[in-house]
C-alpha cells in the first residue's frame, strides 16, 4: 500500500489532508482515484489507513479508517554528526542512515572537509536538498518520522549538542584502546545517543584532542579503516543491533 507523509496539523478528527508534493505523485504517477486506499504518516509516529474522498489540484482529502502507532521507529533516538563530505557522499549517508533508523543528521564543518559551505544561504540551500533526500528515504523504508537534517554547525556547536545526549562518542581510526561495544553495553538503557564521523580526510588531531577534552570519547571500530560514507551506517547498525531494534 502506498505510504505518504503529512503534517500533524493536517490531521483533524477522522479526516486528513495531503498538500505536499505528494499530490502530484498520487494523482499523476500512481493515478489513484477517489475511493483509493493509502497509508499516511503524520511524521510524529502515527500511521493512518485512509480512503481518498476528494482530489483537487493542490490537495488530496481523505477519511481516516484506522490509526496505529508506527512500529518502525527505534526506542533510542540517534543523532549523526557528520563531517561534511562531497555532495554525492552526503546524499548517500542521509539515505542509508534514514533507512537504518537515524532520528537526526547534523552536518559539521570540520578542518578537513573537502566540501566547503561559503555562507548561510548556501548552507540553507544544501539543507533543503538534504531534507528532501531524507523524506524520500523515510517513505521508501516505512519510517514513522522524517529525520531532521539540521543546518551545518561548527565543531564547538556540535560538541555542545553532543553533550546533551545520554551517550556520545566519536569513531577514530587512530584510537586503539576504547571500543565501541564497551560503550554500548554500558549504556543499553540510554534513550538518546549521538556520534560524530569525520569527513574524507578524517579528523584533524586538534579536533580529536578537543573532543576528548570535553569528555567525548574516541572509539575504535576495529582493524579496518572505514570510509566516511561507510562509517556512519556501520555504527548506526551496531547501535540498532545492540538495543534490539534489528534482531527483534
Amino acid at each position: 500500500m502506498p505510504k505518504f507523509f503529512t503534517e500533524p496539523e493536517n490531521v483533524k478528527g477522522n479526516e486528513l489532508t495531503i498538500s505536499s508534493g505528494d499530490v502530484r505523485h498520487i494523482t499523476k504517477v500512481l493515478r489513484l482515484k477517489e475511493g483509493g486506499v493509502i497509508t499516511v504518516c503524520d511524521g510524529a509516529g502515527f500511521d493512518y489507513k485512509a480512503k481518498i474522498c476528494e482530489i483537487s489540484s493542490d490537495a488530496v482529502h481523505c477519511k481516516i479508517t484506522e490509526k496505529t502507532r508506527c512500529d518502525a521507529e527505534p526506542d533510542m533516538r540517534v543523532t549523526l554528526f557528520q563531517g561534511i563530505p562531497k555532495a554525492g557522499k552526503m546524499d548517500y549517508i542521509i539515505q542509508k542512515t534514514t533507512e537504518l533508523g537515524i532520528s537526526r543528521i547534523v552536518p559539521v564543518m570540520l578542518e578537513r572537509c573537502v566540501s566547503k559551505i561559503e555562507n548561510k544561504k548556501a548552507g540553507e540551500k544544501k539543507r533543503e536538498r538534504w531534507q528532501k533526500i531524507a523524506e524520500s528515504a523515510a517513505k521508501q523504508s516505512g519510517r514513522g518520522i522524517i529525520p531532521e537534517v539540521s543546518e551545518p554547525v561548527t565543531l564547538e556547536e556540535a560538541i555542545r549538542e553532543l553533550k546533551t545526549l545520554d551517550v556520545f562518542f566519536a569513531p577514530y581510526e587512530c584510537e586503539e584502546t576504547t571500543r565501541l561495544r564497551g560503550i554500548l553495553t554500558q549504556n543499553k538503557n540510554a534513550r538518546t545517543a549521538g556520534f560524530m564521523i569525520g569527513p574524507e580526510g578524517g579528523f584533524d588531531m586538534s579536533e580529536t584532542d578537543r573532543l576528548r577534552s570535553e569528555g567525548i570519547p574516541t572509539v575504535t571500530l576495529g582493524k579496518r579503516i572505514l570510509r566516511t560514507e561507510t562509517a556512519g551506517e556501520a555504527v548506526l547498525a551496531m547501535l540498532m543491533y545492540e538495543i534490539g531494534d534489528i534482531n527483534d
